[in-house]
């Protein structure tokens, strides 16, 4: 693992992360090295960005106008509301609707619709106690305060959201709390990108790794795409210069010939990741098989409760079982997801599915592809 080889920056980058002259030197370099590429044959150069937060930031900053032919921005399964599978959607409604249950959940997650048509913010008028916290600890606030009720996580995200939750039930086992549970559907991003890599339908010559789960796992964890899929990795940030070096750095990959996992996040994402994030998540949590959201379920792709934490698990202590449901009828989220398509290439895409109205989860949330090009545009 080494640096980011694109373009440097001063050791002091805070004032510059926006600095439009800088940025203008930044596109002309991408531009040249686009150039070169486009020079040497009928090359493409497709780069997914992982992330959620990338695929808003690259939006919000109006890259894709900025970046020349082949470089072509791809969105990928890192969102982690719109990658539930819709069995789960329908499993968190379920237990929503248990007499005596409080769910308590992010934002997000209240207008994803189920099979069925209904979404959290549908079963909480009709009547089931679902809340909206700000973190985890607010719902362990409310179990602590309201031991009538059985209070009720939706633990949804990556690596970086799991060592958080997974803090919360130390202290829940600590104080011995029988009334505060988790619903664990953490996905883990490198088994997704071995999926989509070894299924061998998608046309990806460089990814931008997520600098958040990165800062978590490090940059050792995505070897295997540079090393046996021959393909180009760079983790950057969420500034849009962090972005034009992640790509200026693909750029040179492709040029050399020589796929590896640079670093241009370094000011956050260090060699070996975050030890102690580490040490907590193989304390609370057990790899285990996860269904994502068009993809399918994907061995070792999700965390699981380990037996020391396994009677804090809703789905367990509620009897809620794993189920398959189909897609929402006419959403291409899954395609969006694994960057077969792009939003509007959906014919409900700003017609029948807007923000206020959302079809599918890539509408719905924050992170989402079809969220992001409807505000910003392509």
């Amino acid at each position: 693992m080494k640096k980011a080889s694109g373009l440097k920056l001063p050791a002091d980058t805070a004032p510059l992360f926006r600095d439009r002259a800088l940025a203008a030197r930044m596109v002309a370099a991408v531009k040249e090295k686009a150039s070169r590429l486009a020079a040497s044959g009928p090359r493409r150069a497709n780069f997914m960005e992982v992330c959620g937060t990338h695929t808003m930031a690259i939006a919000a900053a109006g890259l894709r106008r900025l970046l020349p032919p082949p470089v072509k921005m791809l969105s990928g399964p890192g969102c982690p509301v719109c990658v539930t599978s819709q069995g789960d959607i329908d499993r968190l409604i379920e237990l929503a609707l248990i007499d005596g249950v409080t769910v308590a959940t992010f934002g997000d997650m209240l207008k994803v619709k189920g099979s069925k048509g209904l979404d959290l913010q549908a079963a909480r008028e009709k009547g089931a106690d679902v809340r909206v916290v700000y973190s985890p600890l607010d719902a362990l606030e409310i179990a602590r305060t309201e031991p009538s009720r059985k209070i009720v996580f939706i633990g949804v995200g990556f690596e970086t959201t799991a060592p958080v939750i997974g803090g919360v039930l130390v202290r829940a086992r600590a104080a011995a709390l029988k009334n505060f549970f988790v619903a664990p559907l953490f996905k883990l991003v490198p088994p997704a990108l071995e999926a989509l890599l070894s299924a061998g339908d998608i046309e990806v010559d460089g990814f931008i790794m997520p600098g958040h789960v990165s800062a978590i796992i490090g940059p050792e964890p995505y070897r295997f795409v540079a090393e046996k899929y021959k393909v180009p990795c760079v983790i950057a940030g969420f500034e849009p210069l962090d972005i034009l070096r992640g790509v200026d750095a693909l750029l040179g990959q492709m040029l050399s010939g020589r796929p590896e996992v640079d670093t241009e996040y370094s000011r956050v994402v260090k060699a070996g990741g975050n030890p102690a994030a580490l040490k907590l998540m193989a304390e609370v949590f057990a790899p285990a098989d996860a269904s994502w959201r068009a993809i399918g379920r994907i061995p070792g792709s999700g965390l699981s409760l380990s037996p020391a934490y396994r009677k804090f698990d809703a789905f367990a202590q509620f009897g809620v079982k794993e189920r398959e449901a189909p897609e929402p009828k006419g959403c291409i989220c899954g395609l969006v997801l694994t960057g077969k398509a792009s939003p509007p290439d959906c014919r409900l895409f700003g017609k029948a599915c807007t923000p206020s109205s959302a079809v599918g989860p890539c509408m719905v949330s924050s992170e989402g592809a079809c969220a992001a090009w409807f505000k910003y545009g392509g």
